[in-house]
């Protein structure tokens, strides 16, 4: 029963970070290459300003409730249940470790420039921070996935 119960929040918080992939291949992603300079600042600028705000709590809990997931499956469920909790925790935490060390670091070179003062080669670092996203994207729709799944087929 605390499996289940365990659960409803770890797939809640979970499908909660994935969306955040999913708005990015629906159309955030191209909303970002046709921005010019000033524009894609002020866009990036708000959007960390409001995610280190809220989003990272989301995250940490996310975390933490695959974290309990795993510990609970190791004990209660059957080995689908398990592989599942254990594969979408390791994407979860290889995702937050890519944007701790990739995509953080460029916004907080992205953070110090104005619209008006910005170095020329800036669409480089807006190209680099979507790469670090595409490969957190990946992990993180494929953590959510063999979640899902392994709950749908477990027994």
């Amino acid at each position: 029963m605390e499996t289940k119960i365990i659960l409803l929040p770890t797939i809640l918080l979970y499908s909660v970070i994935v969306s955040q992939s999913f708005s990015y291949i629906i159309s955030l992603r191209n909303v970002q290459q046709q921005l010019n300079a000033p524009s894609y600042i002020v866009f990036r600028k708000l959007t960390d300003k409001n995610y280190n705000a809220t989003f990272r709590w989301v995250i940490y809990a996310g975390l933490l409730c695959n974290l309990m997931l795993v510990i609970l499956c190791a004990v209660q469920s059957g080995r689908l249940l398990l592989a599942g909790s254990i594969i979408s925790f390791v994407a979860l935490l290889a995702d937050t470790l890519i944007a701790v060390k990739g995509n953080m670091p460029i916004n907080k070179i992205i953070n110090t420039w104005t619209p008006e003062q910005y170095p020329h080669n800036w669409a480089d670092y807006r190209t680099s921070w979507l790469q670090f996203f595409s490969k957190r994207q990946v992990l993180n729709i494929t953590g959510f996935t063999c979640l899902l799944a392994a709950v749908i087929f477990s027994e």
